[in-house]
């Protein structure tokens, strides 16, 4: 008579725990990894997520195998926070404008924030701001940078999936220009006239503007070393003036370090 053998059973192994994180912001990137749809319940079904507001009342605590953080830094409580987060999270990733560059509110790095204040608010004296808005960079190390205003929701999920097995994220860092080529559209520049970002904006909206023959806005933020000075030259042989330069630069990636530089060096005429 055979022995009976007993066998234990297979445990399933924890899945990774995410967590989604918003600091000052409009809550767009987020929305983006809402909109992935299919996508999302498959990712779901992947991973544990832990702590995301916007999509969920589960409020787990950490620790956190990745992070996900949306907006930029501007309050002083937003610092203690980012702190605990980052003490928390085996791995960061900064998602949009904001998280990477300071976002459209970091205008206030180029003025007197307390002018902005007094303009805005009736009772000035309960706000409590910084003088700046800065990106989670500037204060915690982040694995990861996914810039967009908002995001492509493809490249958020390319970035999920690398970190969750351990791998970097593959994401292109050519221009839009190289999107409009591949979409076969026309430089709006070359064939219209028209002032175009492109040549110095990050890949990622597969060049819509422009196929629409408007010129990119920079949604993305700059590119890897964009020549900055060269396309502001040519925008001023299309009739560009300076205070023209100096705005076009300090929109959605105002104080991303490239953009604000280029900006700076365009006074008022």
């Amino acid at each position: 008579m055979e022995e009976e053998r007993h066998v234990s059973p297979v445990r399933a192994l924890p899945r990774p725990r995410l967590a989604v994180w918003k600091f000052a912001s409009c809550d767009g990137c987020q929305l983006s990894l809402l909109d992935c749809e299919q996508d999302l319940l498959a990712l779901a079904d992947a991973v544990e997520i832990a702590y995301f507001p916007e999509a969920s009342s589960t409020m787990a605590p950490g620790p956190y195998d990745l992070s996900l953080v949306e907006g930029s830094v501007t309050t002083p409580e937003d610092t203690a926070r980012l702190a605990e987060i980052r003490r928390q999270s085996r791995h960061l990733v900064t998602i949009g404008a904001c998280a990477t560059a300071g976002g459209i509110q970091a205008l206030r790095n180029f003025a007197d924030v307390g002018e902005y204040v007094a303009a805005v608010y009736p009772s000035p004296e309960y706000i409590r701001t910084l003088a700046t808005s800065t990106p989670i960079s500037a204060h915690v190390p982040v694995d990861y940078e996914l810039h967009g205003c908002p995001i492509n929701k493809s490249q958020l999920l390319e970035v999920i999936s690398a970190f969750l097995i351990g791998r970097r994220p593959t994401i292109a860092a050519h221009s839009v220009c190289v999107e409009c080529k591949l979409r076969n559209t026309s430089c709006v520049m070359v064939a219209h006239g028209t002032p175009c970002l492109g040549p110095v904006t990050h890949a990622g909206c597969g060049a819509l503007c422009p196929a629409y023959r408007r010129g990119c806005y920079g949604c993305y933020g700059p590119m890897e070393t964009p020549n900055t000075a060269a396309l502001s030259r040519r925008w001023q042989a299309l009739g560009a003036s300076e205070a023209q330069l100096r705005r076009v630069y300090r929109t959605f990636n105002a104080a991303a370090p490239a953009f604000a530089r280029e900006s700076g060096a365009h006074v008022d005429e």
